[in-house]
């Protein structure tokens, strides 16, 4: 199966869109934790919500480039 140009844009845009919200929702988890006096441990576990979808957005950029590299041969 051979993804289009188009199909290949709006993944890329996808991939943007989960690395900045995630970045922008784990800054504003860790200063709403910080207001309201969250324990360590609450806030670990924000922080492992958020190493899981850098995670996934790395596994989503891999899926791109070869899909690229499958278009170009």
């Amino acid at each position: 199966m051979t993804v289009g140009k188009p199909d290949l844009e709006k993944t890329g845009r996808k991939i943007a869109l989960v690395i900045a919200g995630t970045g922008v929702a784990w800054v504003a988890v860790n200063a709403l934790g910080a207001a309201l006096g969250w324990t360590p441990r609450t806030l670990a576990l924000f922080d492992l919500v958020a190493v899981a979808a850098f995670g996934w957005a790395i596994w989503m950029i891999y899926g791109l480039w070869r899909a690229r590299q499958q278009k170009q041969d």
